[in-house]
């Protein structure tokens, strides 16, 4: 007999949008991070309105990606108490309209994603392209290979986030900060490890339906999760300590942001140890909000710092 708690409530979203995963987008907001970190340099409204652009390319991009990753693991997802569930396993969303839906979407986002590199000085470097084709590479290799190789696993998906900051960067033509990079790894990989360690305790004494899920366990992940979290934290306040404008100022202020970084961590920690959410990390982003409060203050006080706070 099923469980009636495994049963989902009824999306009120068309399944072709619902198949594309809409929580999982906050992930993309790292888009806006060269945006933010480089508000002192000054930005005109076109570099917001690309900014604003690669960021919903990317969510459809990444929407589309989720289609091909449903195709491959079809019938494991329909023996999940849960993914059964989702448009494609539940035959809502057909596997033959999905596959139209991804073959003929991909290719015209990636010539969007040329086209957002065009400015009045006309056509530079092919780097948000390639950043966008590289998302889509690195995500397909994920689906194909990558997903059942322990720890390579989470790494890739904390590539993906670091690909997501590049593209953020490229879009608007400022340069990467190795900080940004840095940081912007680190904190994917606690994201990851706490999912992985959400799904290791949802099943319970239960018999994994992902055979990646054998390869760990609880003291390995919560070791690991320790390590990340505290090399986070260290890396983002040297950032805050050391970054510098790219006119070569100081930026100290910055380092008003750091309490932000603090509360945030140990916030999604105890929603993960007490509340049992790291399985699902987008939803904890979105839906949580005390987080999301401090989320938007940690971006309004470094928005406000980096424009006003710069010192010789």
């Amino acid at each position: 007999m099923t469980d009636p708690r495994a049963v989902p409530r009824p999306s009120r979203l068309p399944a072709w949008l619902e198949a594309m995963r809409p929580k999982q987008w906050a992930k993309n907001a790292l888009l806006f991070a060269g945006l933010i970190f480089t508000q002192d340099q000054g930005h005109q409204l076109s570099h917001w309105l690309k900014a604003f652009a690669g960021f919903l390319l990317f969510c459809l991009l990444s929407g589309l990606t989720y289609y091909i990753n449903d195709l491959m693991d079809l019938e494991a997802d329909r023996q999940h108490p849960k993914k059964r569930f989702r448009p494609i396993p539940s035959g809502r969303l057909s596997a033959k309209t999905a596959r139209v839906l991804a073959g003929l979407g991909i290719p015209t986002l990636l010539v969007a994603a040329r086209l957002i590199e065009y400015d009045l000085s006309g056509w530079p470097a092919w780097k948000f392209f390639t950043t966008a084709a590289l998302y889509l590479t690195v995500t397909l290799l994920y689906s194909l290979i990558l997903k059942h190789v322990v720890i390579v696993d989470v790494l890739t998906l904390a590539s993906l986030f670091v690909v997501r900051a590049v593209a953020g960067a490229f879009v608007i033509n400022v340069p990467i900060s190795e900080w940004l990079l840095l940081c912007t790894l680190l904190l994917a990989l606690f994201l990851g490890l706490s999912k992985r360690r959400g799904e290791l305790v949802a099943l319970g004494e239960g018999t994994p339906t992902r055979a990646i899920l054998k390869e760990y366990s609880l003291p390995m992940l919560e070791q690991m999760i320790t390590v990340v979290a505290s090399a986070c934290l260290m890396s983002y306040t040297l950032y805050t300590f050391f970054s510098k404008s790219q006119t070569g100022h100081s930026r100290p202020y910055l380092m008003a942001t750091i309490p932000f970084v603090i509360y945030g961590l140990f916030r999604y920690l105890y929603l993960t140890h007490k509340k049992g959410m790291g399985e699902a990390p987008e939803a904890v982003l979105v839906e949580d909000k005390p987080l999301v409060i401090n989320v938007l203050l940690w971006a309004l006080v470094a928005a406000i710092v980096l424009q006003l706070g710069v010192r010789p």
